[in-house]
């Protein structure tokens, strides 16, 4: 960089860290392969595909990977790994994504907001809509009528079961 100006140095320094910034961003969720045109979800047997704004996945160690049409799904996969994907085991699994409601991308679905009880429905009916952040969850609970907001973690085994029954607890 010899004879380049102290503002043009700032300049591609302050790009070299939004580059690698980019980078980092998309190792989390964006690169989750895509599902096949006939991938079926394992709990529900839809056409996966038929719902892009709607997909949720597990990745294994292995490189093997099951997707949903929903969050709902993923969670009730999660819940029960080996009803739905016998020989397969949950302590195997490296990654596990949601569709963001907004913008529409893959997002770690460990970190991801849902609200439920909302006027939004997915494919398969009451959904958990999941956001990137609170202040997402909180515009969105607010716009369409959620009841709650929830972590990955306050997400409780019969809560996806409920929501099919049109419960929200």
């Amino acid at each position: 960089m010899a004879g380049t100006s102290r503002s043009r140095r700032g300049l591609l320094a302050v790009g070299l860290a939004w580059l690698c910034l980019g980078v980092a961003t998309v190792a989390t969720g964006a690169g989750f392969p895509n599902p096949a045109p006939k991938d079926l979800c394992p709990v529900c047997g839809m056409v996966v595909s038929k719902y892009p704004n709607w997909i949720a996945g597990v990745r294994y160690k292995d490189g093997h990977a099951h997707y949903f049409d929903g969050a709902k799904d993923l969670f009730k996969y999660v819940f029960n790994v080996p009803r739905y994907a016998p020989g397969h085991r949950a302590q195997d699994i490296i990654e596990i994504v949601v569709t963001e409601y907004y913008e529409l991308k893959r997002i770690d679905a460990r970190t991801a907001f849902y609200v439920i009880g909302s006027d939004v429905h997915g494919p398969m009916g009451h959904e958990l809509i999941p956001l990137a952040t609170r202040a997402d969850a909180e515009e969105f609970m607010h716009d369409h009528k959620g009841k709650r907001i929830l972590t990955y973690g306050q997400v409780g085994k019969p809560l996806p079961e409920n929501l099919d029954n049109g419960g929200f607890e």
